[in-house]
């Protein structure tokens, strides 16, 4: 095999794997955003520790056919970005719907969530959830709510006895 063939076959791998292991990936058309604007979306995704790169489309089809997610490939048409996360499923499509409201020009396609090809829909329903800590608060709240409630109502009963027995 030629070199260029290996080296595009091992950008090839190195697509399916991230596709792969990624618990969420987003696919952005970021044409018509400047260099400020493409910059400044990177630096928000990386500080959520976000990879964000350009790939041809080309060598990302191939990858989504080897990884299992034929279905990528009908949004793999004009200038594209790929947002992947290993560790955050909300945080990619958070930051990037958020930023899209800000710059029209950023127009998400689609993405893969936990292994499954998802919509422009999903990827915005998905960024509309609360953040693991909120979903985590608010388990927590509702799995309290109970005790405090029996907490006051053991208060109130003893005050009751109490102004009885006064």
């Amino acid at each position: 095999m030629s070199k260029i063939l290996e080296q595009k076959q091992a950008l090839v791998d190195e697509i399916s794997g991230k596709l792969k292991e990624a618990a969420s990936v987003v696919v952005v058309d970021y044409r018509g955003l400047n260099v400020a604007q493409v910059t400044e979306l990177r630096k928000q995704l990386r500080e959520e520790g976000i990879e964000f790169k350009v790939y041809k489309n080309s060598m990302t089809r191939r990858a989504a056919d080897a990884a299992g997610l034929e279905a990528l490939n009908e949004y793999m048409t004009g200038p594209n970005a790929i947002a992947f996360s290993t560790e955050d499923v909300v945080a990619p499509a958070r930051i990037i719907n958020n930023f899209a409201k800000e710059n029209d020009a950023l127009e998400i396609k689609a993405g893969v969530i936990e292994g499954n090809v998802a919509t422009l829909e999903e990827v915005k329903a998905l960024a509309e959830l609360p953040s693991r800590e909120g979903l985590l608060s608010m388990v927590l709240s509702v799995l309290q709510a109970p005790i405090r409630n029996f907490a006051l109502a053991s208060k109130a009963v003893a005050d009751q006895k109490e102004e009885q027995g006064a």
